[in-house]
């Protein structure tokens, strides 16, 4: 449904350029024998089609390709150690309309390029619907192509994973395997203890709560105590469970509405919790960032929320902004 929704705005500006350009043409020759009030509403109609055609265009066919960083500065006060560097990534969705294991290839070499020293990715690297064994031969390939693409993430203190409502409706255990085969620690209801000189961080991952029921006792039991904590999942709408005490929580899935209309808003938030919508929350003892991700679910549109990357420089409340971690690109 998505690609053919691709095909017919394709075909609709290629086909719109042409009448666009041909009304033009005759209201020019027109317009002297037009009365006043009949010119009036003729440029209004002219444009509000015109408007109208490059708005399509641009929310079809060109935001969505596009990528920009969201670079952020968090102070936690329940950060401790040395400051980091973390990129987050959510929302690959390989394959769809605008997405395919090149593109993805071509994120990773941005993220990159900002040289973080955490890699943190948010779920549904799976484009589409359906289960693995429902699948073409040609999809699942592009599938396991799109996560091999992680394996060239080279940041210092490597890359940790959480699945989204996707990545578990095609196969948890396809994902997981591809995963850790491409180096990425893939946390499902678990964690991991990162050690770095600047004080060890624990990075808790939760089971998708869209497929699942996430157990957060679970994913932190055994954790130590000392170290700071970052807790990731897929959909925002789990943190309402998480207790305090993490310096910050991460999510995707919402794709930041994927069109934002000015003076009305988001009109398509796919949470349970609409006030999690989009980038920073700030909520008594905790934080919040929620990514808008990079590719398209349902609809393969954009507007007014390009595909991002996030990020973030961490540091806790009595750290001078100089300490940061690798510095970015």
């Amino acid at each position: 449904m998505a690609a053919l929704a691709l095909q017919i705005a394709t075909i609709g500006a290629v086909l719109g350029l042409p009448a666009m350009l041909w009304a033009g043409w005759v209201l020019v020759r027109r317009w002297s024998g037009l009365a006043p009030r009949t010119r009036r509403w003729a440029l209004i109609a002219f444009g509000t089609f015109e408007l109208a055609y490059w708005l399509n265009v641009y929310a079809w066919l060109i935001e969505p390709r596009m990528l920009v960083v969201q670079r952020v500065e968090i102070v936690s006060e329940q950060w401790r150690g040395a400051p980091v560097t973390l990129a987050l990534l959510s929302d690959t969705h390989v394959p769809s309309p605008h997405m395919d294991s090149a593109r993805a290839g071509r994120i990773v070499a941005r993220i990159n390029q900002l040289q973080p020293d955490l890699v943190l990715l948010l779920g549904d690297y799976v484009g589409g619907r359906g289960a693995e064994a429902e699948r073409t031969p040609e999809t699942r390939n592009e599938v396991m192509a799109g996560i091999a693409t992680f394996a060239g993430l080279n940041a210092p203190l490597g890359a940790v994973a959480v699945l989204g409502n996707r990545d578990n409706l095609y196969s948890r255990a396809s994902i997981m395997g591809a995963l850790e085969q491409a180096g990425v620690a893939a946390l499902w209801d678990r964690h991991v203890v990162i050690s770095r000189p600047g004080g060890d961080i624990v990075v808790v991952g939760l089971a998708d709560d869209v497929t699942a029921a996430p157990d957060y006792a679970r994913a932190i039991d055994g954790a130590p105590e000392n170290a700071d904590m970052l807790v990731l999942s897929h959909t925002p709408d789990e943190f309402l469970e998480v207790p305090a005490g993490a310096a910050l929580l991460l999510a995707g899935h919402t794709h930041c509405g994927q069109v934002t209309i000015p003076l009305i808003g988001r009109p398509d938030i796919p949470l349970a919790h609409k006030e999690y919508a989009c980038h920073r929350i700030d909520e008594p003892g905790r934080i919040i960032y929620v990514t808008g991700g990079v590719g398209t679910s349902l609809w393969p549109v954009r507007f007014l929320n390009p595909p991002e990357i996030v990020l973030i420089q961490l540091r806790g409340a009595n750290a001078a902004p100089e300490q940061g971690g690798v510095a970015s690109g």
